[in-house]
């Protein structure tokens, strides 16, 4: 990635990337860290569908929680929606 690219450049780069190596319907994993206190993971299922499947292990000092969700995509407009969606919650570490 170019310090000088624009988010737009960014989005496109990362659209290819995700053409190039996903067939579109597909299973995809996404993964993020909350923090324990807060409602972090009633936000995160609120962003995915019912079908999607969570598993989640918590730190080691207890204070966040990572969480790993597969979840139906029919596009890399999908992933970046469901990205975007859980970057709204509070202290969320998407990865």
């Amino acid at each position: 990635m170019s310090q000088n690219e624009t988010e737009e450049q960014k989005r496109e780069r990362l659209r290819k990337q995700l053409n190039e190596t996903h067939k579109w319907p597909c299973d995809f994993t996404f993964k993020f860290i909350v923090p324990a206190e807060g409602d972090g993971e009633g936000q995160l299922k609120a962003t995915f569908s019912g079908d999607a499947r969570f598993s989640s292990r918590a730190s080691r000092n207890g204070r966040y929680v990572a969480f790993t969700i597969v979840d139906r995509v029919h596009s890399a407009e999908d992933v970046f929606t469901r990205y975007e969606a859980a970057a709204v919650i509070p202290g969320v570490i998407s990865l």
